[in-house]
């Protein structure tokens, strides 16, 4: 990978973290040393060694003196956003929990969200609408995009039996993002939601990153029953 000029830090960072989401460095095993990599972007090794400090600041990897650096087997994500999990949600309440996958594209996603993941036009995502139930009532509609070049392995996952919050809460570590909360008009929803084109509902938008690399980005409808409760 070695070119006219050597690698930053941060390039050799995102190649190891992506080398690490498509286990090309598996959970529990050791990663090339620094000496290699170093060789590998033709880079000093003290390049390396920064890249390698972030990422182990950010709890992938463990270093350890003498016995080399390894894959976390189940990262310890040091992030300020905690993703909530629809499933537990619902459940927290008593209610029984359902999910069904309403639709499933590949292709460039729309400007907005492109602006607000930084995304050229032609980029590449997973497109995906997805209905949460709570006691078979219809309880969340999401439309989300997922970055495939940042999350390569969603596109072979099987996402009718297992919705895309628990996949990506499972299988794609993130490091920071930002979500925001308003009330807006149903609109598309209405359908799903069972509700008219024109009552208010709460809307939920959500985006997470892996570094620079941006992951997804949801924008999730609730059904005018919902309540948002809030811990102190």
């Amino acid at each position: 990978m070695a070119g006219d000029r050597a690698a930053s830090w941060q390039s050799i960072r995102d190649t190891i973290m992506l080398r690490i989401r498509d286990r090309t460095y598996p959970p529990g095993e050791l990663i090339p040393n620094e000496a290699d990599i170093a060789t590998e972007f033709g880079c000093a090794r003290a390049t390396v060694n920064r890249a390698l400090r972030d990422l182990a600041e950010a709890g992938f990897l463990d270093r350890r003196r003498k016995a080399g650096t390894r894959v976390i087997e189940a990262p310890q994500r040091k992030a300020t956003l905690d993703i909530p999990q629809i499933r537990r949600e619902v459940e927290a309440r008593g209610q029984a929990y359902g999910y069904r996958l309403l639709a499933r594209a590949t292709g460039p996603a729309p400007e907005d969200v492109r602006a607000r993941l930084r995304l050229p036009e032609v980029e590449e995502t997973l497109y995906l609408e997805s209905l949460h139930l709570a006691d078979g009532a219809p309880h969340m509609f999401e439309r989300r995009w997922v970055v495939l070049r940042t999350v390569p392995a969603i596109a072979a996952a099987d996402l009718a039996a297992v919705n895309p919050n628990e996949w990506l809460v499972r299988e794609a570590p993130y490091t920071h993002g930002g979500m925001e909360f308003h009330a807006e008009p149903a609109g598309a929803a209405a359908a799903a939601l069972g509700c008219s084109p024109t009552d208010p509902v709460l809307v939920m938008e959500r985006q997470t990153w892996l570094h620079e690399a941006p992951i997804t980005y949801a924008r999730e409808h609730f059904a005018q029953s919902y309540r948002l409760c809030l811990g102190l």
